[in-house]
């Protein structure tokens, strides 16, 4: 470059334009480095967001799960390539990496209560305490799981209402999935007089049992007297149904004991308290 027409402010303009060059050089070649390593490492990115996506539909993590861990991961990682990008390009990454450190510390401590309901989720979906369809009581609420949710899950209670409790309040209280198991016991309490005939009772009993279909053979049924209560003979009913047809055994036998003991005359004492009256002068 001709240097005779630049003014004269008292340095030499061939050192300054070797400078800007040689730099102008280093620079080009970092941007480009930079560039190859963004390029490069989003592809990287794409191929394990990719191989934890079957990794875990092969393991069947619920979909909702799936989806969030995917797109934290393709975050955080593409985070982890932009930094070294720019440190490529021979910018000090140390603060980037404290301003960011410092970000997420902030952010947690705003969210602590929702990263602990997130962590709860995890939880429920790896170690499946309770599936979408069954019958549970958590955290106070009874309800059937209709959606079970990164920070929350989705119950419909039997009167048709939809109850969402936060996955924290559930992993931290006693959780009762009524749907676990394939079979369910029925307890059932019958009193009857002192004055009816035992044996005749549990005859009567073991006939509607028997008559029940929907009762399983196997475990056998109980029936037993348990209590000599204050007015009544007790007995336990604990017959064996499909989980399913808890209710409907349950409804169903309770009137069939009522109907059948009312035929065969077996009575259903009412509490009774015998008074004593002495006359005295």
């Amino acid at each position: 470059m001709d240097t005779g027409t630049l003014p004269d402010l008292g340095f030499d303009w061939n050192e300054v334009i070797e400078l800007i060059q040689t730099k102008g050089v280093d620079l080009a070649i970092n941007v480009a480095v930079a560039l190859l390593i963004f390029y490069v490492g989003k592809l990287v990115v794409g191929l394990i967001v990719r191989a934890l996506h079957k990794l875990m539909q092969r393991q069947e993590v619920d979909k909702t799960l799936e989806t969030f861990i995917c797109n934290l991961v393709r975050m955080v990682l593409l985070v982890v390539v932009a930094i070294a990008a720019i440190g490529a390009l021979g910018i000090e990454t140390t603060s980037f990496i404290a301003i960011f450190g410092a970000a997420g510390l902030a952010v947690g401590l705003a969210l602590q209560g929702s990263l602990s309901n997130f962590a709860s989720g995890v939880l429920i979906v790896l170690f499946r305490p309770y599936r979408v369809g069954d019958f549970v009581e958590a955290a106070g609420i009874s309800g059937v799981v209709e959606q079970v949710q990164i920070l929350t899950t989705v119950l419909k209670t039997g009167d048709n209402k939809q109850i969402t409790v936060p996955n924290g309040q559930i992993m931290d209280s006693i959780i009762t999935n009524y749907s676990a198991n394939e079979t369910r016991r029925v307890d059932m309490v019958v009193g009857v007089s002192y004055d009816d005939d035992l044996d005749k009772v549990r005859a009567t009993i073991q006939d509607l049992v028997a008559a029940e279909e929907r009762i399983l053979d196997e475990p056998a049924c109980t029936i037993a007297v348990s209590e000599l209560a204050d007015s009544s003979v007790n007995f336990v009913v604990r017959p064996w149904v499909k989980t399913p047809d808890y209710w409907g055994v349950m409804f169903d036998l309770t009137e069939a004991i009522k109907k059948r003991f009312d035929k065969e005359g077996i009575s259903f004492p009412f509490p009774q308290r015998d008074v004593h009256v002495y006359k005295t002068d």
